[in-house]
C-alpha cells in the first residue's frame, strides 16, 4: 500500500523543518513509450498536469526500485526491465505548495513492464498513451527535456547528466 505524503521520508523530512527552507528531493522518473512508440503518461491529482510518473525515494530503496515503485503506484504497471539514462541534480524549483527542493533524480526508459493500466489512483486521475506529436495539457515542462535527453542517450550511449 502507498504512503500518504504526511508518512513518507520526504513529507516526514518537510515536517520537521517547515516550508521555507530548501531540501534535497531524491527520487526517480520513467519514461515509458509502447510498441507504438505512445509515451505513458499521468494526470495529476494535486494539479491536474499531465506529467510522466515520478517520485521521491523512501528509506532503503535504490532509485531504481523507487522509480518501479513510482510507476506501479501511479499506474498499475510493474516494470520488468529498465535502464538508466539520465541524472539530474542542478536543478532547484518551488512547488505550487510553496515547498522548495533541490532535485537529485536518475530518469528509467522503461523497456518491458506487466500489469493493466489504472486510470485513476491515489496519486492520479487519468493516465493513458498518447502519440509524442499529440500530448495532452497542461503538462509538465519536464516532459520535453526527459525525450530530449532520451533521444541523447540512444544517440550516444552515454549518461545524460545535468
Amino acid at each position: 500500500m502507498a504512503l500518504t505524503w504526511a508518512e513518507s521520508y520526504l513529507g516526514r523530512v518537510r515536517a520537521s523543518i517547515g516550508d521555507t527552507d530548501t531540501i534535497f528531493f531524491v527520487g526517480a522518473r520513467t519514461v515509458l513509450l509502447d510498441e507504438q512508440n505512445r509515451l505513458l503518461l499521468i494526470q495529476r491529482s494535486d494539479n491536474h498536469r499531465w506529467a510522466i510518473p515520478a517520485g521521491a525515494m523512501e528509506l532503503g530503496e535504490s532509485m531504481e526500485q523507487c522509480a518501479v515503485r513510482e510507476l506501479w503506484e501511479e499506474t498499475g504497471l510493474r516494470a520488468t526491465s529498465l535502464t538508466p539514462y539520465a541524472f539530474y541534480t542542478a536543478h532547484t524549483y518551488t512547488n505550487d505548495y510553496g515547498h522548495t527542493y533541490q532535485q537529485v533524480l536518475m530518469a528509467f526508459r522503461v523497456h518491458t513492464w506487466e500489469g493493466e493500466l489504472l486510470r485513476q489512483t491515489e496519486e492520479s486521475v487519468d493516465a493513458g498513451f498518447f502519440a509524442l506529436d499529440a500530448l495532452p495539457g497542461p503538462h509538465s515542462m519536464v516532459i520535453d527535456e526527459a525525450m530530449a535527453d532520451l533521444a541523447t542517450f540512444e544517440a550516444t550511449g552515454r549518461l545524460v547528466m545535468k
